[in-house]
């Protein structure tokens, strides 16, 4: 992976007084209509009922899109989520799809769903959880955050790329976009030794540790898209990834709420955490903006940052590939690795 168009180092980028300066002293810049007109267009962005993913929705809203999907599990929070976003807009042009990212037959339902759609231009996965104790999920044993933000996100990814690029309209190119973390970069990843790797995540912890684990989620996410770029080329669609920044009001810390860690989690993030409003800029941003030259890459405050340090080592590369091999086989049911080859040729 070339460093060469970042103007700071991976290690600084994911130093903690970095992270607070991009807090207290960078606001990333909204995308205004003179510069997109979505007019016509169509997106899906997934948990869009609250928080970062309810403001995505309405800031392409308001770049004129012509097709909104809210993705949710709860069919009646999203049709409140509707409601929300139906004053300025209309409302026939919002629709509300059930997706539930703890079931790969939920993922591979909507996936085939959205077949039927006349066009998709835009998808942004931003739906996600960060547990406060250890789950596993009863149909593949693997830890809830590991399922959501790792396995059934990149199931959903994979098998939405035919769809946008056969989907697209003219000489347009679908755009995807994974949302990430800065906390992919802080997390000790003490498994990268395991082989195999993802078999771990079934196995119950000592001494769970839900902030790593949720870190970790996200990293496997950023392992993951560095392989799945060398495959996939960006004239068949853009795929890269986004961090919102720390963002209060976000719910996704919700199963904290009413413990000790949830009362300091969430005066933590009043006290640095952005606006909702202002860190889904950077998603409408990476979904709307720049050319092929996002592709694979990080955005964050608008700009293409470097991903977490280890990324750039020999042995995350290493790592990167053993993870791409074990989540090529996880995922075997549902055929991705014939879905990525029809996206190469």
């Amino acid at each position: 992976m070339d460093t060469t168009v970042f103007d700071i180092s991976p290690e600084k980028e994911a130093s903690v007084p970095q992270f607070l300066y991009r807090q207290f002293f960078i606001t990333p810049t909204a995308t205004t209509p003179s510069e997109v007109d979505l007019s016509g267009k169509t997106a899906i962005v997934t948990g869009s009922n609250t928080g970062i993913g309810l403001e995505c929705a309405r800031q392409l809203l308001d770049l004129g899109l012509g097709k909104l999907i809210i993705a949710v599990r709860d069919e009646s929070k999203g049709e409140a989520a509707r409601k929300t976003l139906a004053v300025g807009h209309e409302a026939s042009i919002i629709e509300i799809w059930t997706l539930n990212l703890s079931s790969y037959t939920s993922v591979t339902r909507f996936s085939a769903r959205t077949n039927a759609l006349d066009r998709l231009d835009i998808v942004v996965l931003n739906a996600g959880v960060w547990r406060n104790t250890e789950e596993f999920n009863k149909s593949t044993g693997y830890e809830e955050d590991i399922q959501v933000n790792f396995l059934s996100t990149m199931l959903l990814a994979i098998l939405l790329l035919p769809v946008l690029k056969a989907k697209k309209v003219d000489d347009s190119i679908g755009r995807l976009v994974l949302v990430s973390s800065d906390t992919a970069a802080l997390t000790k990843f003490e498994e990268r030794h395991e082989d195999p790797l993802l078999p771990t995540y079934k196995t119950k912890s000592k001494k769970p540790n839900m902030f790593e684990r949720y870190a970790t989620s996200k990293l496997l996410g950023q392992l993951a898209l560095s392989e799945l770029v060398k495959l996939v080329p960006s004239s068949a669609v853009i795929v890269n990834c986004a961090n919102p920044g720390l963002c209060h009001g976000s719910s996704l810390q919700r199963d904290s709420n009413g413990s000790i860690s949830g009362v300091f989690g969430n005066l933590f993030e009043r006290l640095i955490g952005r606006s909702c409003a202002v860190g889904a800029r950077v998603f409408v941003d990476a979904a709307v903006k720049h050319g092929a030259e996002v592709h694979g890459h990080y955005m964050e405050d608008c700009k293409i940052r470097p991903m977490a340090p280890l990324l750039y080592t020999p042995e995350g590369k290493y790592i990167a590939e053993l993870v791409w091999r074990e989540l090529m086989a996880e995922l075997a049911f549902a055929g991705v690795e014939d879905v990525i080859e029809g996206l190469s040729n």
